[in-house]
């Protein structure tokens, strides 16, 4: 792997029914508890799309923070709230079809210096949002218990 291309990874384990631990692989970062809301699961967690709006949220908000003290601004915490849309597609699947995120600065904007540069570039240094924005290529593989590759019609 080039220095142009890093890799980071999880594993995912079944608890009961739908909730799944997530280990954050070669970090001390505590585990995370998924699970979807009923009737399928127990709410014992965030949901998938919950964890896609706090991604897109929390990157944002980094970027943020990253340009306004790039140009040397000292900003108080930042806040921000997002809500995912979920709709229906063609086949009748729910899919997140939308994502607003309000962000929210402590200071007023005249006490920032270059505010107009940091709007103008901040979302450029959000890797989440501008991975979704363009769709992320995605690969599948399912193994049975034996280890053995099964075929999966369409993945990619």
């Amino acid at each position: 792997m080039s220095e142009a291309e890093q890799t980071i990874g999880i594993t995912l384990e079944q608890v009961a029914d739908y909730e799944f631990r997530v280990r954050f692989d070669e970090t001390s970062i505590p585990d995370l508890t998924t699970d979807e809301g009923a009737p399928l699961g127990r709410g014992a967690g965030p949901n998938p799309s919950r964890l896609l709006a706090a991604a897109v949220a929390n990157c944002l908000s980094a970027s943020l923070l990253f340009a306004l003290r790039k140009y040397k601004n000292t900003p108080g915490p930042l806040a921000a709230t997002a809500k995912a849309t979920l709709a229906r597609n063609e086949q009748g699947r729910w899919r997140v079809s939308h994502i607003g995120v309000d962000l929210q600065l402590a200071d007023k904007a005249e006490l920032l210096e270059h505010l107009d540069r940091v709007l103008a570039q901040f979302e450029d240094f959000c890797i989440v949002t501008q991975s979704v924005r363009q769709g992320i290529k995605v690969d599948v593989n399912v193994r049975d218990g034996d280890g053995q590759l099964l075929p999966v019609p369409g993945a990619g």
